[in-house]
């Protein structure tokens, strides 16, 4: 539960900062700057070379790509509905469907069942959620971001986009990190990676908590409710329903579920900032779920203790 008390701790000292003259107003997003074209990359190049593709666990590799796929076109269909502005669907795009499966999930799952999960919370988090964010996440920021100087306030034609996505540091890193995964990084190179990959959290957490504010625009309470309702309960209750029929006795079946009920990727969050996708609503998604999985999580658990009978 470390994990939980470095989150609170990192938020905190953004919501003081928020109080502070010495800190300009635009020091949210000097600090997503950083996460995106700095921390961000490095977590790409740490993370990938160590992925495994394997048919072994397919149910905790395959999960995390269904919740995508059949949440995002829910997300657009409400955004139509109750015309929510493109940047907020493109916000709520890249960060309902994807979760924080491993700096919360990682806890989380080994104090719910033991050192024995968390090889299954590891597949879930790195053939679903990171790869994900890598690739999904990336094209909707490229298509979605509020940045359209190049097109003259229109949207962005094709080209613009698979430009964005082909310059955008995480794509980038990631190409790079398929390409190196045959080889070893050298010593110094991979503590140096590493290093940087470390400070992801911390400084993307204080940036949430000095963009984050309690009363939001009346605009953004709507979209709120939504995410949180959809990441929080929604998505791990249609997951408890496509795990149904494998039951609910193995222990793959109840670390995947559990890993679909984690709150909003804090990665997620930081690239919708990045790309100006509604960053005081992005910023209240991450802080406000972290805060709500903390009854969220048990609750699901003890769902889970019950169907086992």
């Amino acid at each position: 539960m470390e994990n939980f008390v470095l989150i609170a701790g990192y938020l905190v000292i953004g919501l003081l900062l928020q109080r502070s003259s010495a800190f300009p107003q635009n020091t949210g997003q000097v600090l997503n700057a950083y996460v995106i074209y700095v921390a961000l990359p490095a977590l790409v190049l740490q993370k990938v070379p160590g992925l495994e593709f394997s048919s072994a666990l397919i149910i905790p590799a395959l999960l995390p790509w269904l919740l995508l796929a059949m949440v995002m076109p829910v997300i657009l269909y409400c955004a139509r509905r109750w015309q929510w502005s493109r940047s907020t669907t493109g916000a709520l795009l890249i960060i309902v469907p994807l979760g924080n499966t491993s700096f919360i999930g990682f806890p989380m799952i080994e104090a719910f069942f033991g050192s024995e999960g968390l090889p299954i919370a590891v597949l879930y988090d790195q053939l679903g959620s990171f790869l994900g964010l890598a690739v999904v996440a990336t094209i909707i920021a490229a298509v979605y971001s509020a940045d359209d100087a190049e097109a003259g306030g229109q949207r962005p034609s094709a080209w613009q986009i698979t430009r964005r996505i082909l310059i955008f540091p995480p794509f980038i890193a990631l190409v790079a990190a398929f390409a190196l995964k045959p080889f070893d990084y050298p010593p110094l190179a991979d503590n140096f990676i590493n290093s940087l990959a470390l400070t992801l959290v911390p400084v993307i957490m204080v940036a949430v908590g000095f963009q984050l504010k309690f009363r939001l625009p009346k605009g953004d309470r709507s979209p709120l409710v939504f995410a949180l309702a959809a990441k929080l309960v929604v998505m791990p209750a249609v997951a408890l329903l496509l795990l149904w029929p494998f039951g609910f006795d193995s222990l793959v079946v109840q670390v995947s579920l559990m890993e679909a009920a984690m709150p909003s990727m804090i990665s997620a969050g930081a690239l919708a900032i990045m790309a100006g996708l509604a960053p005081t609503l992005a910023a209240a998604i991450i802080g406000y779920g972290v805060i709500l999985c903390f009854v969220t999580l048990p609750l699901w658990f003890a769902l889970l203790q019950w169907l086992q009978g």
